[in-house]
């Protein structure tokens, strides 16, 4: 049974940093494209970061793109999102994704087949 747990979300100050954490059991993730998605509430899920967990690749919204940092470790099978410089627009819950698509650009919650419980992130100002 495949599996993805999120872990490290909680309440930040403006400025600040948070680093998320998706452990994935269940099957071999080598293979998969994983993904961050954020949803707020009243609006929509939407893409923050991907990273091919094979070579590396990696692909980023443009709302985060040079603060937020997605990783990945093989022989533990997680993969992480450093968020830095935190604003009160990137309060949301965060959801860790898994998708068959080889490429990081995949940027649609529909192309992914599995999904985490979400983390609260929560940032003050």
């Amino acid at each position: 049974q495949v599996q993805l747990v999120e872990s490290g979300g909680g309440l930040v100050q403006a400025g600040g940093s948070l680093r998320l954490s998706c452990a994935a059991s269940g099957r071999t993730f080598s293979s998969y494209t994983m993904g961050w998605f954020r949803q707020a509430p009243g609006k929509e899920r939407e893409f923050v970061a991907a990273i091919r967990w094979s070579n590396g690749n990696t692909y980023y919204a443009d709302s985060v793109k040079g603060r937020f940092t997605i990783s990945g470790d093989n022989a533990k099978n997680t993969v992480a999102l450093q968020m830095n410089s935190l604003n009160p627009e990137d309060t949301a819950v965060y959801y860790c994704a898994a998708s068959r698509i080889l490429t990081p650009r995949v940027v649609v919650p529909e192309k992914y087949a599995y999904w985490g419980q979400g983390t609260q992130v929560t940032v003050s100002s």
